[in-house]
């Protein structure tokens, strides 16, 4: 057998033709006799639709199609959600409404021989909305004189829920604390500012009743699911496509209403449709991430042992539920606790409809935002207290012995030594701590972190109800040359996942890599995936199914070796030869101690012919499945720390240096996994410092429309990222694995913030709310100099 592939970094197998320029993204597809569609959208946060009037739009040359509300609602039904609160009214996600809910929600869609014909005849359109009263921020929904945004609820507080023990018990332990430390924490709506955009090329065949739908997206499989609920058809009358994805951050987890109207307007005209998203629509109109605000506290002994921690977090859902709708507030509530120990501790988690663009997952989904009110707690408990955060922190993680570990939310924790990534990042932070000098004033800052992944199995989705499907199937196949291809139904979106399976099926059968080839994407061709490439689940999941399937496809292919070299299975090895990596044919079987061989090409090509099937077998096919759903959650866990510089003057901070030390079990491909986790990071750092969509407080229009208005993180604002690994591996994932895809995004913003208190210590009990903006930290400065 070969050296492993498991733990090598190997080149991302798509890097060289992205880089070329070709690669093959939704909006580089060609159809002949492809029309464009444009979307038309509210420009009001809250109205009624009194009149849609597509007259002068069709008029134009080149117009072909203009699809209002009266017949969408005709020809289609709602979209699907698939996580609610307890005794909420499932949200029926409309395509189409005589109701709008907020600014840039699509009423209609317009299609034209060009886009900019499109554009043309939809502003075209008349749209008479008459207004009502608007709800913008979740205080102004819960306000007693609020308009009620849904007729189907009795307020605009679409449900609540409770995680661990009852608030009640949670009084009673810090009625006889020795410290309390309570504060107001929020979070704000951020965008989720893909590369590449939202898109979609639709074709309907007529003669075949067939629809295929290439899509940015990375739940190919979902999508078909709900486009089929939308659009009344067969889900075997839909494929969906995902090429090349430009990244998605969870804005692309689900099928939205204007990419469905497009599918509709396809099947309407026989004709292939395309619509691509622009950077105004995606930054106003797509789902946004974040929106959370929570009263917290945390109540200490005498010694600084955590007794209690609650929250009662609020949500802002935007104007209606969207696919996972709550989940991420309820991640927020189920992870509170972190990587700690604490005698009781438990969350309240309220869901609001406000009149704004929908939130919905969003990398970190719920966890960066318990890190932010846990983290930020325990840092100003240490403040208060004049202890050292990071031994307050020690004497409160759990060691390796308490694991197996059992929250009071009711999660279990598997494996790892929280305390030894703790210690090492403190380390690596003490080792390049800078003077402060003039008017810059330095600090450093260390959290700690734990990240569910591999998000399953489907008993537990289904307990919280959640209407998802957990489990990942594979399948593998030696084809009759003997290269082999593997199948998954998750999906490529950046983070090297095809060469990272690829490496598993490579290191499982024991052939080299180049033998690989890593088919994903495409509802035809791949396994079924309800969640496919999210919720770091792709490695853990898809990966331990592959493993099965190769493990089950090794010992089939060894055995049609033996049975062509007349021996034991359990005597004939595999040896690659020279030139092995180029051709099956240089890998040879033998048998030990004999000189008899065959090569693994040949074994492969009697195979598929049947000419080596024994007398009791049916057939002979070179194929295995397999379907992975674990039997619990996978932990991975990280502890984060930077170094920042605050200049008095401005408020700007200036992230200097940045460690990190995460466990993520095996690791398939450490060179992705330092830069899934820095590109966590860069992003961390974004909400931490510069990020923020902002809503007119009275009208509910968005503020930004383009990069001048919405800041991004560039190059100059991210410094190296120190990346260290500790390994523990899954003991229920076969190959070990655990996800790592959202843990590099968790802790930044309250490990920035920490650094920023200890930098400016006179401000630390201001940081409660992100981001941490020159203008907010100057106005926090200006408050300081005048404090008594």
């Amino acid at each position: 057998m070969s050296d492993a592939w498991v733990g090598r970094r190997v080149p991302s197998s798509r890097s060289a033709r992205l880089l070329r320029g070709r690669g093959r993204f939704v909006d580089d597809i060609e159809a002949s006799g492809v029309l464009y569609a444009a979307v038309v959208r509210s420009p009001v946060a809250h109205g009624r639709i009194l009149e849609w009037d597509a007259a002068d739009a069709l008029a134009l040359p080149g117009t072909r199609l203009a699809l209002g509300p009266q017949e969408i609602e005709r020809l289609t039904d709602p979209l699907p959600t698939v996580w609610t609160l307890p005794g909420q009214n499932p949200d029926r996600v409309l395509l189409a409404d005589d109701t709008v809910r907020y600014v840039g929600q699509a009423v209609g869609v317009v299609v034209a021989g060009s886009r900019a014909q499109a554009e043309d005849a939809a502003e075209r359109v008349r749209l008479r909305i008459d207004p009502l009263p608007v709800a913008v921020t979740v205080e102004a929904a819960l306000a007693p004189d609020a308009p009620l945004l849904h007729a189907c609820s009795r307020s605009n507080l679409a449900g609540t829920v409770a995680f661990g023990d009852p608030v009640a018990e949670i009084d009673a332990v810090v009625a006889r604390a020795a410290y309390v430390v309570s504060r107001n924490l929020a979070v704000q709506r951020v965008s989720h500012s893909p590369l590449e955009s939202r898109g979609v090329l639709a074709e309907w065949l007529p003669g075949q009743e067939s629809l295929t739908v290439w899509s940015s997206t990375q739940s190919p499989h979902a999508v078909r699911q709900e486009l089929a609920a939308a659009l009344r058809l067969r889900v075997d009358q839909i494929r969906v496509v995902a090429p090349d994805v430009g990244g998605s951050f969870g804005g692309k987890v689900m099928l939205y209403p204007d990419e469905a109207m497009v599918c509709l307007a396809s099947v309407v005209l026989g004709r292939p449709v395309r619509w691509t998203e622009d950077r105004a629509e995606n930054l106003t109109s797509s789902y946004q991430g974040r929106g959370q605000s929570a009263v917290a506290r945390l109540a200490l002994d005498e010694d600084g042992r955590f007794l209690a921690l609650d929250a009662h977090i609020t949500g802002d859902l935007g104007a209606f539920s969207v696919q996972a709708g709550s989940g991420p507030f309820q991640v927020t509530g189920m992870t509170l606790e972190g990587p700690y120990r604490f005698e009781r501790a438990g969350a309240v988690v309220d869901a609001v409809y406000t009149n704004t663009v929908p939130t919905g997952a969003y990398r970190g989904y719920g966890m960066q935002e318990a890190a932010w009110i846990r983290e930020r707690l325990i840092d100003e408990a240490a403040r208060e207290l004049r202890l050292d955060a990071v031994e307050l922190r020690l004497r409160n993680l759990l060691g390796p012995h308490e694991l197996p570990y059992v929250t009071r939310t009711g999660l279990t924790y598997d494996n790892g030594d929280y305390p030894a990534a703790l210690r090492r990042a403190a380390e690596l932070a003490r080792s390049r701590s800078r003077p402060s000098e003039g008017t810059v004033s330095r600090g450093t800052g260390v959290t700690a972190s734990v990240e569910i992944t591999g998000f399953a199995p489907s008993a537990l989705l289904g307990m919280f109800g959640i209407d998802w499907a957990g489990w990942e199937g594979a399948r593998v196949r030696v084809n009759q040359d003997g290269t082999v291809t593997a199948f998954s139904g998750v999906i490529s979106i950046g983070q090297g996942i095809e060469t990272a399976l690829a490496q598993i099926v490579a290191d499982r059968l024991g052939v080299p890599l180049t033998w690989i080839s890593v088919r994903l994407g495409d509802t035809d061709v791949t396994p079924y995936s309800d969640l496919t490439s999210q919720a770091s689940r792709s490695v853990t999941l898809a990966g331990g199914a592959l493993v099965r399937a190769c493990e089950r496809m090794r010992e089939r292919i060894r055995a049609l070796a033996a049975r062509r070299l007349d021996a034991d299975p359990a005597d004939v090895t595999l040896d690659l030869g020279p030139g092995a990596a180029s051709s099956p044919d240089k890998a040879m079987f033998r048998v030990v101690g004999g000189s008899s061989a065959v090569s693994w090409r040949e074994v492969a090509h009697r195979a598929w012919k049947g000419w080596d099937r024994g007398p009791d077998e049916e057939r002979i096919q070179l194929e295995e499945s397999a379907d992975f759903d674990p039997p619990a959650l996978t932990f991975a866990y990280g502890v984060h720390a930077a170094a920042v510089a605050v200049d008095r003057e401005t408020g700007k901070v200036t992230v200097e240096d940045y460690w990190t030390v995460h466990d993520s079990g095996v690791l398939v491909n450490p060179a992705f996994a330092d830069g899934q986790i820095t590109g966590g990071v860069a992003q961390g750092i974004g909400l931490a410092l510069l990020e923020e969509v902002h809503h007119d407080p009275v009208d509910g229009r968005p503020l930004a429309a383009g990069y001048q208005d919405y800041v991004l993180p560039t190059f100059g604002d991210v410094p190296p990222v120190s990346v260290e690994h500790l390994c523990t591996p899954s003991e229920v994932v076969p190959g070990g694995f655990k996800g790592l895809g959202e843990g590099g995004a968790i802790p930044p913003p309250a490990t920035i913030a920490a650094a920023v208190a200890n930098a400016v210590p006179a401000i630390a009990g201001s940081l409660n709310r992100t981001p941490l903006s020159p203008a907010v930290l100057w106005a926090a400065l200006d408050d300081a100099k005048e404090a008594p």
